[in-house]
């Protein structure tokens, strides 16, 4: 997964990008880049590492424009070197950067079509730059060396619809003509827009969740639709237009389970309330299942689980308690890269309050249960802090599948439930008993804040993928390149900048950035 932002204002945007990844930095640890857009120059500062490593203040004060998008990225595709770190550039047949939240599940095959009949050159494995090269091929196709306009870049949109298959939320800017975004005509992945009034005029940006939008005073509008493009001039003129032919919100249920920050608001709905509803749900399930189980305090895994952990302890009128004390430098388990970094982090991430735990039986609630690896040292944790029964509630259900839409979930043999028993899974992590939440009831639960909306991706719950061009073949593909052990950390730096005459360059070679 991915957070993206874009901005188009009337002061320098350099300081609102970075504050803005600062709030999305929950959504990628492992680089971050930001472009800014003055007249026809790109200005780019981008590398491995957290926002507040990446950024210093030598780069920020290079970062000059009233306009600029940003990115922060946990690879899911591709290696995680820094010469892969987004914004993406290319010049032809227009100055172009794009960033980019998702998974393009054809990338071969339009790796193929770009060298092939494109005559396009990709520098790197990152289906980001395959996205890019297909968005300026096809403004290449439609603006036929003419002066560009929204209809055209719109038209553009609509051919890269046609041509990538997956989950895609986009941003991008064209020199000197406008920042453009939008998302997969199935809205997988989340993307919304907002505007905030000035004696100026009108500011504009577009970014993964609406936290971002809250924290920099900007009003959210609406969420981009599935298969919607917005474009925003450089005078701050917004425009927008449908540019799929049979567009269908099918949100990534991952979302409101664990991904978004919980004050975010997806489509609609309140991640927060979701969680709160999930917790509700699952506790009646416990009532049903668990009757004779004496509990006597409900501990969450900090910190997505903390609401559902609430609201559980609330229905079953049991003590709730913060049982773990969280290290806050210590990034996401979830999303760290490699399993072995993965075991190390989580004694460095956690560590029981004592008293919370000695003699009593303790019913742990995470968000969801994903490799197991957190869960089991978590469960001998509380044993080791003296607990008499570790019982142990997801939120979740099992996530038995794969995703392929942005979320390293790559291999079904590091999933824990894959073809495991719940008792199994108990017993692996080393619980006393294990309850898990059930997909209709979370389906029903995420429903409640916003009625009109009743499907959603749970391809990593039941297998269905719903852009219906995955299968097993696929899969099995995924798990051979996208292992952990290809996940290769190499750090270099990528900062510069580009003068960029706007006429259609001769020829279709794309110059990328140069490493300095």
């Amino acid at each position: 997964m991915c957070g993206i932002i874009g901005i188009v204002g009337k002061n320098p945007v350099n300081q609102f990008l970075y504050d803005g990844l600062l709030v999305l930095q929950h959504r990628g640890q492992d680089a971050a880049g930001i472009v800014t857009c003055d007249g026809n120059t790109f200005h780019m500062h981008k590398n491995n590492g957290l926002v507040k490593d990446v950024f210093q203040t030598r780069h920020m004060r290079s970062l000059i424009g009233n306009a600029g998008i940003a990115h922060v990225r946990y690879p899911t595709a591709g290696s995680s070197s820094a010469a892969e770190a987004q914004p993406f550039y290319v010049n032809s047949p227009f100055g172009i950067v794009l960033g980019h939240n998702g998974n393009l599940t054809n990338s071969a095959q339009l790796k193929q079509e770009m060298f092939r009949q494109d005559l396009r050159h990709i520098n790197t494995s990152s289906d980001s730059e395959v996205l890019l090269n297909v968005l300026a091929h096809e403004v290449e196709k439609t603006s036929q060396n003419a002066v560009l306009n929204t209809d055209m870049v719109f038209d553009a949109v609509a051919g890269v619809h046609r041509r990538c298959k997956g989950a895609y939320a986009v941003v991008a800017m064209i020199a000197n003509f406008g920042l453009l975004a939008f998302r997969d005509p199935f809205g997988i992945r989340p993307l919304v827009i907002g505007k905030s009034e000035s004696e100026k005029g009108t500011e504009y940006i577009v970014a993964s969740e609406s936290v971002a939008l809250d924290v920099l005073g900007f009003q959210l509008i609406r969420d981009v639709a599935p298969g919607e493009a917005v474009f925003v001039d450089m005078e701050g003129n917004l425009f927008s237009r449908q540019c799929a032919e049979n567009p269908k919100l099918n949100p990534c249920i991952f979302e409101y389970v664990y991904l978004a920050r919980p004050d975010s608001v997806i489509d609609g709905i309140s991640v927060y309330q979701t969680r709160l509803d999930m917790g509700t749900s699952l506790a009646e399930k416990i009532k049903r299942e668990w009757p004779d189980k004496k509990i006597d305090v409900v501990i969450p895994i900090p910190d997505t689980s903390r609401p559902s952990a609430l609201q559980v302890g609330i229905t079953l009128g049991l003590d709730y308690r913060e049982g773990f004390i969280k290290n806050r430098y210590i990034g996401r388990t979830f999303i760290m890269p490699g399993q072995a970094l993965r075991k190390k982090s989580v004694r460095q991430k956690l560590n029981p309050i004592g008293i919370e735990f000695k003699g009593k039986n303790v019913l742990l609630v995470d968000d969801s249960i994903v490799r197991g690896t957190t869960s089991q040292q978590i469960v001998q944790m509380a044993r080791d802090a003296g607990a008499n029964k570790v019982y142990f509630a997801s939120a979740a259900p099992p996530v038995r599948f794969p995703n392929v839409y942005g979320i390293d979930m790559p291999s079904r043999d590091e999933l824990l439930a894959t073809d495991r028993t719940d008792e199994e899974i108990c017993k692996e992590i080393g619980a006393d008993a294990l309850i898990y939440q059930d997909l209709d009831e979370l389906v029903r639960d995420i429903g409640l804040s916003n009625p009109a909306m009743k499907v959603f991706d749970c391809s990593c719950f039941d297998g269905k993928y719903v852009t219906g061009d995955i299968d097993e073949a696929y899969l099995t593909n995924i798990e051979t390149a996208r292992g952990d052990i290809n996940k290769e950390h190499k750090p270099t730096n990528a900062s510069t900048q580009m003068d960029l005459n706007l006429l259609p360059t001769v020829g279709h070679e794309d110059d990328e950035l140069a490493e300095v």
